[in-house]
């Protein structure tokens, strides 16, 4: 049996790398961060020595489409964003996006240009590009089951958060980063503050790209493999690959791979409460209607009243406060008592939909919309991330709306 050599963890270098042999291969995996020009000029320097003759890099399928393609949310057929629910996801990635930009405009750099640098050079080099992190889509879909109800807001809060701030990062506290000890205690602090966040984050992340690395290892031809990855997964990484050092067989080391892909590519199943519940919510709210009007025509028509006034009011005002058009502030406030009494669409479809039809984007507001979110007022002039908000704020006062007016129905009838 071939002898595994331990890995080479490398601390001489200006960015954080370690070297590790697996199956005879050599892995060569660089700690970045995604906007840091040195990251960039590293990546070049280590490439452009033609000593590798692949590249792995920290992609996942759609987000490598979206950077060689810029124009791709030009293509986005909003509608169908809705009609998918798909609108919190789509806000929350241009959120993050628009933090990451924000940040690399006050450095003039790229978001991700260590990544654009390795593609391109990969190109110029002929060396195989391998797309090594897991799918976003999976990635977020895991966050949200992991992460306990009443924490999700304050996601989306802090990263809408993140996004209005003016705090300032200085370029030298970005560097600092990439020291591997802070990284370490500052993701050991994460993971026991926010294990929830941690695990599906990060920590499943090192794992999946550890085993795509193990997946080219045992498959491609290359012999030596430069990963270029944010710096954060660095430690993690490099603890999954040390665990199956001892692996030497192509074979072996493939099928173990696979299994533990297969294993974070799965789907959280579905829970039947949120479907269950909306509809005994409903259920409640008619009996209470019925035993109203049960007791007097008078008292049914006020619930009736109260209903509409808050539940309407309510939606209405968050689609004020995207500011919407004003008949899409109208159309809040007469769909949101109705639909409230349809789990099978929501406020926010109905206003979005006319907010669309209304005041329909063009191909400019599509192009700007990643650089317009990365500002505050940006996100109410451009007409794509206008109606988001449109759909986002009216769907919440609906939601507001509905368990506010139904205590006030509950205590109408008990008082």
């Amino acid at each position: 049996m071939e002898k595994q050599a331990a890995p080479e963890t490398d601390n001489s270098q200006d960015e954080p790398l370690f070297r590790h042999q697996l199956a005879g291969k050599s892995i060569t995996v660089l700690g970045t961060a995604h906007v840091s020009k040195t990251s960039a000029e590293k990546v070049q320097e280590l490439l452009e020595t033609g000593e590798y003759d692949g590249v792995a890099i920290e992609l996942c399928p759609s987000r490598y489409n979206s950077m060689i393609d810029p124009d791709s949310l030009a293509k986005m057929d909003l509608f169908q964003v809705f009609k998918e629910g798909k609108a919190s996801m789509v806000i929350a990635s241009l959120a993050l996006g628009a933090y990451q930009q924000k940040m690399a405009d006050e450095f003039g750099i790229e978001p991700g240009a260590e990544m654009r640098m390795a593609i391109d050079q990969a190109k110029k080099m002929s060396c195989e590009v391998h797309l090594i992190d897991r799918e976003v889509g999976t990635t977020l879909k895991r966050v949200y089951n992991n992460v306990p109800w009443w924490k999700r807001m304050g996601i989306v809060g802090g990263l809408l958060g993140s996004v209005v701030s003016n705090e300032k990062v200085s370029e030298d506290e970005i560097e600092r980063l990439k020291d591997g000890d802070m990284l370490e205690t500052t993701f050991a602090q994460f993971a026991e503050e926010a294990k929830e966040l941690f695990e599906p984050l990060i920590d499943e992340r090192d794992q999946y790209m550890a085993a795509r690395l193990e997946q080219i290892v045992s498959r491609s031809e290359n012999k030596s493999i430069l990963a270029v990855v944010g710096a954060g997964h660095l430690k993690g990484i490099e603890s999954y690959l040390a665990k199956d050092e001892q692996i030497t067989t192509p074979e072996a080391l493939h099928q173990k791979a696979q299994t533990t892909i297969d294993r974070l590519d799965e789907l959280p199943k579905k829970s039947r409460w949120p479907k269950v519940v909306p509809w005994v919510i409903v259920a409640i709210l008619i009996a209470g209607f019925a035993y109203g009007f049960s007791k007097s025509t008078e008292l049914g028509m006020q619930l009736i009243v109260y209903w509409v006034l808050i539940n309407g009011s309510l939606s209405a005002l968050g689609a004020a406060l995207a500011k919407g058009h004003p008949l899409t502030v109208v159309g809040a406030f007469i769909a949101a008592p109705l639909t409230s009494l349809n789990p099978t669409i929501g406020a926010g479809m109905v206003t979005a939909a006319i907010e669309l039809y209304l005041r329909k984007p063009n191909v400019g507001d599509f192009s700007a919309l990643r650089k317009d979110t990365t500002h505050i007022s940006g996100w109410w002039k451009n007409k794509v991330a206008r109606t988001l908000l449109v759909f986002f704020f009216s769907t919440i006062g609906s939601a507001i709306g509905t368990y506010v007016a139904g205590f006030k129905i509950f205590n109408s009838l008990v008082g």
